[in-house]
């Protein structure tokens, strides 16, 4: 698949294509090739093989919405869309200003890194979109919604407090609510609150622990047929595994099953997520893989069959434990295959869904305006000099875990000021970047390994192309070019890798160690990502 983007330059520019393979359902095996959608009615796992952790989903007639975490990244909390469960796009966020959840979470403090924004469950309930999440030091928080694309209303916290995580709502019926949520700093008790009739506040004197064990969270509440049934995950000797418990009464007493199984083998087990039925009436499980490797926590979805009144995700065995899917029938057909958007020409005068900038960013340092149909990026101080992790503005999408592929973008470089670098940037933990430095006048093409730079040829034009060449062994390495067709390696090969519950980011980024001045301006991004998946079971 190709997709154009029109500029008054007559940009072209293409998204990832994607090529499928074939098969039914095959369990246990790992999977090391082509992913998503195949385009003959079936799918492979990762569905995504990106990092889309923390997921939650759900269905409104015939459309499909999923949420996923964001920790950090502004604005926060994505918003997924499907028609089939197995193509997905992104379709906005719903947290515009992490201030107002903490300042720490601001371009001048930056001190959330790995935290913020966790797991959140996202409800329909009586025409409106409800979504609420929790954050590790600050608490519980909702947002609501008539369009699931926003605007969302102004964020209500909950309850306040650290140590709270993956909470779900749940509306009785009866009409009451509930909010079931897990308190990692007491030994991961699992707590089912009663919440306020306007849903933004919990009601005194009900506070009731349903379970606690080991790593206890991503608690999901449902009601099947009279029954109520608590989905969560907890840590067992083979790893983590998801857990349902099932009660005639919401409070309980619950008896409790194991969904799936964790293959020592594989080891990359599914584990959060939601159970949805189709239209139709088949049921189905979309989860993260819980074990993180460079593209993150990637999403798959697997079948669920009833099993003696259980749920069971994957393959059923004789012990009526399930085991992971990697291969199976598409859930609905009819839909064309698509992706995640990637590309951006910057001819909106908003950006594109996919990006999320490293912590609220400094509004007046930022424009899509100034200079329509470009990214202006002025240039300031970041926090810690020369470091990118410190550093305000940079813009970021996820890293796609593709056996290959280029990102590209187009700068022009003649408002770039002494002090300044700016270019095309991974991270992690570590970060690495290329781009384009000035000193005294003087613009050169810089690489930079955590820190340390390296100087390549001057440069007189005012236009540079910079390239990261991702490879199959997780791991890029660099090139640039003046003329936007011969490409000059320069850099060492950066590789990729997890780090605080995330997979690797590709960002453009400036900043400017001796002052608050200069700018770059980003004509375009292009991103093209292979049609086979590294993400795997290792």
């Amino acid at each position: 698949m190709v997709r154009c983007v029109t500029k008054k330059r007559a940009v072209f520019v293409a998204i990832a294509s994607i090529v499928l393979i074939a098969s039914n359902v095959l369990a246990d095996q790992g999977n090391r090739g082509p992913w998503g959608d195949r385009g003959d009615g079936t799918f492979v796992n990762p569905i995504l093989p990106a990092d889309y952790s923390d997921l939650d989903a759900i269905r409104v007639g015939s459309d499909f919405y999923a949420i996923s975490s964001t920790f950090q990244y502004s604005p926060g909390l994505l918003i997924l869309h499907s028609r089939d469960l197995v193509n997905w796009q992104i379709l906005g966020h719903v947290v515009v200003d992490l201030t107002k959840i903490s300042p720490e979470m601001n371009w001048d403090r930056m001190h959330r890194q790995g935290r913020g924004i966790w797991a959140g469950s996202i409800r329909h309930h009586h025409g409106t979109f409800c979504v609420y999440f929790g954050t590790p030091d600050e608490g519980y928080f909702v947002s609501t919604s008539t369009n699931p694309a926003g605007p969302w209303t102004p964020l209500a916290q909950v309850l306040r407090g650290g140590g709270w995580d993956d909470c779900c709502p749940f509306w009785d019926d009866d009409g009451q609510g509930y909010l079931v949520g897990s308190c990692f700093k007491d030994n991961y008790k699992i707590h089912l609150f009663k919440l306020t009739p306007d849903g933004k506040g919990l009601v005194p004197g009900f506070d009731h622990v349903l379970h606690q064990a080991k790593g206890r969270e991503a608690s999901k509440l449902y009601k099947w047929n009279g029954l109520y049934y608590h989905f969560f995950s907890e840590v067992k000797a083979e790893g983590r595994v998801p857990m349902m418990g099932r009660a005639r009464n919401i409070s309980g007493p619950y008896e409790y099953h194991q969904l799936s199984r964790v293959n020592p083998r594989l080891d990359r087990e599914p584990n959060q997520g939601g159970i949805i039925q189709t239209e139709k009436g088949d049921w189905w499980f979309v989860t993260h893989q819980g074990t993180g490797s460079y593209e993150g926590r990637t999403m798959c979805l697997l079948p669920v069959t009833w099993h003696d009144g259980w749920p069971i995700i994957g393959t059923v065995a004789a012990d009526g434990i399930g085991g992971m899917v990697w291969r199976a029938k598409k859930p609905i057909d009819g839909f064309p295959i698509g992706s995640p958007q990637t590309s951006d020409a910057f001819d909106s005068p908003t950006l594109g869904a996919q990006w999320e900038w490293n912590y609220q960013p400094r509004a007046e340092k930022w424009s899509l305006t100034e200079r329509p149909g470009f990214l202006r990026l002025h240039a300031f101080k970041p926090l810690v000099p020369g470091n990118l992790l410190k550093a305000g503005n940079t813009l970021t999408q996820r890293l796609m875990g593709t056996s290959g592929g280029t990102a590209t973008v187009k700068l022009e470089v003649s408002g770039i000021a002494d002090g300044q670098a700016a270019g095309l940037c991974h991270y992690g933990n570590r970060y690495a970047w290329l781009g384009v430095t000035q000193t005294n006048g003087v613009k050169r093409i810089t690489y930079c390994d955590n820190g340390v730079q390296s100087f390549g040829a001057t440069i007189d034009s005012p236009t540079v192309w910079l390239r990261s060449v991702i490879s199959d062994a997780a791991s890029t390495t660099w090139a640039f070019s003046l003329d936007g067709t011969k490409f000059t390696p320069f850099g060492k090969t950066y590789r990729f890798e997890w780090a605080n519950y995330r997979g690797d980011r590709l960002g453009i980024f400036s900043y400017n160690d001796a002052a608050d001045a200069g700018f770059v301006d980003a004509d375009w991004f292009h991103y093209e990502m292979a049609a086979t998946s590294t993400a795997k079971s290792r």
